[in-house]
């Protein structure tokens, strides 16, 4: 009789074992897969700052004004040479 129970509990013990051993081996999963996204969101926090970073700069009046004149030729627009259109046949 006491040898079954040592036998039951020794099996309970050997599956308690397993269990703690399964658990742990889970835990440091999770905790691999937790680090995984935390250090992905903190890549993509730095790629948001610099999204936004260079929406500002690409955005700016002065850069645009710049580029304007560089590439495009562009110069200012000035009252001299405006031109006013009025329709000739007034009604």
């Amino acid at each position: 009789m006491s040898g079954k129970i040592n036998l039951v509990l020794a099996t309970l013990l050997v599956g308690c074992g397993l269990s703690l051993v399964n658990a742990q081996y889970q835990a440091r999963h999770l905790f691999i897969e937790l680090e995984r996204a935390q250090s992905q969101a903190r890549q993509l926090d730095i790629e948001w700052a610099q999204l936004q970073l260079d929406q500002s700069t690409l955005g700016k009046h002065a850069r645009i004004e710049e580029i304007a004149r560089r590439d495009l030729n562009m110069t200012p627009l000035t009252a001299a040479r405006t031109q006013y259109l009025t329709p000739e046949h007034a009604k």
